[in-house]
């Protein structure tokens, strides 16, 4: 296993990578019908899903980035269309972290696990009680995973332009 570090997403880090890693994270799922952001987003759109938080990424010993995950508080509806359509987003107590991948080859590592880690680290040191995510009401090997991490479903949403309803998943922290 090689040796993965965890950072904030640096100014030199190439957005283009990043953006390129996302769609390779989510293609088997684009592959299952669901049309995950990320699985073609350009790269403006990452740009935009970065900036209102903390981008974590994690780096390989060979210095390729090898997983991301973005991390913030409450969506300002100015910001991000759509957001009413789900309160747990608005609440001033929740944190949420989105856009998380996971390079293919480095799968089954622990990566994913300790992004995730990252986030709630992030959400405890600015005072949030809980923390959110969401995904694919039919990917079920998804949601199994977040369960066994101690996220419980809290909501349901159909986000626009999605081909798929949205479970909201939740755990205190």
């Amino acid at each position: 296993m090689a040796t993965v570090s965890l950072r904030p997403l640096a100014p030199g880090d190439s957005l283009e990578d990043l953006t390129a890693l996302l769609h390779r994270a989510y293609t088997r799922l684009g592959a299952m019908g669901l049309n995950y952001t990320a699985v073609d987003q350009p790269v403006e759109v990452t740009a935009q899903r970065i900036a209102h938080g903390q981008c974590f990424v994690a780096v390989s010993d060979d210095g390729r980035i090898v997983g991301t995950v973005t991390v913030g508080g409450p969506w300002d509806p100015r910001h991000v269309p759509g957001s009413r359509r789900c309160a747990w987003y608005l609440r001033r107590d929740l944190a949420h972290l989105h856009q998380l991948g996971v390079e293919p080859a480095a799968r089954g590592q622990g990566i994913g696990n300790a992004l995730i880690a990252a986030c709630e680290q992030w959400a405890r040191e600015r005072g949030f009680d809980a923390i959110a995510l969401d995904t694919a009401a039919p990917a079920s090997h998804l949601r199994a995973r977040y369960a066994r991490l101690g996220y419980a479903d809290a909501d349901e949403v159909q986000w626009l332009g999605k081909t798929y309803r949205t479970v909201v998943m939740v755990t205190p922290l």
